[in-house]
């Protein structure tokens, strides 16, 4: 499924940090991948559908330049992606001596449409990826290409990035936190609660400013409740 624009716009200016707070609240400790940050300028929060990519560590017969003319491979799973997903990809748990993509096939998943890709592992040819447009969530930076460390088994399966399950359509949040993960099937709940709590959340902040003090503000006791609430009808 592709998210609609209602849920995209909506969720714009809510944080990845306040996404964890909420999916904390509905019992989800495990939705933040681990080590994903953008590797360029930060620009634009990034919202989008989960299109999974799965690397396995290399093995000898597989990973080899020829495989990448092979049916199963990374140039073939870029032409399914469509546009507006973000690509996020297991690099085998989070291998970081060899790129998962550089910037030819970075390029391809820019003129594609492609959102984002979010990765447990690096990239290489950074220079050039830079000029791509494609936003990209990673550990780093490393010069050899993926079948030195990785061999590419298949896309839009379950797949584990940065410690956290993803699956196919799920939805993805990134911005200068990190990604986070919200289960497709959750997403109409979570949607609204985490605009709430970004509400909720730019007042605390007003009130801080004003010289309010934290207890009974952060979390709110009763009194508080009803100023935020008399604020909101205003």
């Amino acid at each position: 499924m592709s998210y609609s624009p209602e849920i995209i716009a909506a969720l714009r200016p809510v944080s990845t940090a306040t996404l964890t707070t909420v999916l904390l609240k509905k019992g989800l400790r495990n939705v933040w991948i681990r080590g994903a940050f953008e590797l360029g300028a930060p620009g634009a929060r990034i919202i989008g559908e989960a299109f999974t990519l799965r690397f396995v560590p290399a093995r000898e017969d597989m990973a080899t330049p020829a495989s990448w003319a092979s049916p199963t491979s990374t140039r073939a799973a870029i032409e399914a992606m469509p546009a507006g997903c973000v690509t996020v990809a297991d690099a085998a748990g989070g291998v970081t001596d060899a790129g998962i993509f550089g910037d030819i096939l970075s390029a391809r998943m820019a003129k594609r449409g492609v959102a984002a890709l979010v990765t447990d592992g690096v990239m290489r040819d950074i220079e050039g990826l830079r000029t791509t447009g494609l936003r990209v969530f990673a550990r780093g930076v490393a010069a050899p290409p993926s079948v030195a460390g990785l061999t590419f088994v298949g896309w839009q399966q379950p797949i584990g990035c940065g410690g956290v399950a993803v699956f196919p359509g799920d939805l993805i949040v990134a911005d200068q936190d990190g990604a986070v993960v919200v289960p497709q099937a959750l997403v109409s709940e979570i949607v609204p609660l985490a605009v709430e709590q970004e509400r909720f959340e730019s007042w605390v902040i007003e009130e801080v400013r004003r010289g309010v003090a934290l207890p009974g503000l952060y979390p709110p006791d009763a009194a508080t409740k009803a100023r935020y609430e008399a604020r909101r009808s205003d």
